[in-house]
């Protein structure tokens, strides 16, 4: 026998199958000028609007803000002058005005917390009733957030009214509660407490609705999934419901920033247009500097601060939108 017999026969591989051919690619639309203007060009109404409502406002905001304008040149009997930066450096050396921020900063942050726990906690318990229950709670809601901020401002001063609100009496039939002719403006903290149910009661709505809009892009079957791998309601809304409801819960947390840092009608309604110095916000306090003391620089310094601030939370709310936009 031949070497050649006794080796063993390499069998072949089998072939490969063959690759499968690659998707043909969309040829890009070309953009011509046409369609590259046609967004700015539907964007134009709104930008023009925007810019005749706010734009003069704006620069003349940022103007008096340079410039020393009291009643002798808002009459016309000086001329303005500019004092650089003077105006900012009396209001940031003053330490008044940083007791204000702090007191902005806490009302603001005890507004929103308050709204977006409430506003959650209803969209959540609409989940879970009926479609008529659901129709009229909505319909209460839309008219408390239909009703005006001037007429809900003045129930609010008779439910709280010493002598004649019917929150203290209520309060006072409870045991071991004594109420009556109690004045909850007597002090800030308290006083702003109040306004600040004030400014929950008419931003719950909003948060609500848009809430409950978003629950219902809540994928069922990923909440199935999760309670069928042991998840309770706490871990389905941790894991499941909350990243869903991230871009909205972000969207709304910045808006009541915004809302809430300028609050004014609430503040200057209840205390009868005359705030005092321990119920001072940003936004009266400003308005106190020009239309008070009749120094409008400053007050417009104030004011030009105010906005910085709020632009500070549009660019991290514009941060962690882009952020959502990248991870999906």
């Amino acid at each position: 026998m031949s070497a050649a017999d006794t080796t063993t026969t390499a069998k072949a591989p089998p072939p490969r199958p063959a690759p499968p051919p690659p998707a043909p690619r969309r040829p890009r639309a070309r953009r011509t000028p046409a369609t590259a203007g046609a967004p700015w060009l539907l964007l134009a109404p709104c930008l023009l609007v925007l810019l005749l409502v706010m734009g003069y406002p704006l620069i003349r905001l940022v103007t008096l803000s340079f410039q020393k304008f009291g009643q002798s040149q808002l009459w016309g009997f000086q001329p303005a002058e500019s004092v650089g930066f003077d105006n900012f450096a009396g209001v940031l050396g003053d330490g008044e005005f940083w007791t204000v921020v702090l007191r902005t900063t806490v009302f603001a942050t005890g507004c929103v917390i308050l709204t977006m726990g409430v506003g959650m906690l209803i969209a959540l318990l609409l989940q879970r009733v009926s479609g008529w229950v659901r129709t009229l709670v909505h319909i209460a809601l839309v008219a408390s957030w239909g009703m005006p901020v001037i007429v809900a401002t003045t129930v609010f001063k008779w439910l709280f009214d010493t002598d004649y609100g019917i929150l203290n009496a209520l309060l006072s039939e409870l045991p071991g509660v004594d109420l009556v002719g109690h004045n909850w403006f007597a002090s800030g903290p308290q006083g702003l407490a109040v306004i600040m149910l004030l400014v929950v009661w008419g931003a719950v709505p909003f948060v609500v609705i848009t809430l409950g809009a978003g629950l219902t892009q809540v994928p069922r079957e990923l909440e199935e999934a999760a309670r069928l791998d042991g998840a309770g309601s706490w871990g389905v809304l941790r894991y499941v419901t909350l990243p869903v409801l991230k871009p909205v819960l972000v969207m709304l947390t910045t808006l009541s920033v915004i809302w809430d840092m300028g609050v004014f009608p609430q503040v200057f309604v209840m205390r009868g247009g005359h705030p005092e110095p321990e119920f001072q916000i940003l936004t009266t306090y400003s308005y106190d500097r020009a239309f008070v003391v009749n120094d409008y620089g400053q007050g417009s310094a104030i004011a030009l601060i105010t906005v910085l601030l709020l632009l500070g939370v549009v660019a991290v709310y514009m941060r962690q939108m882009l952020k959502i936009g990248e991870v999906e």
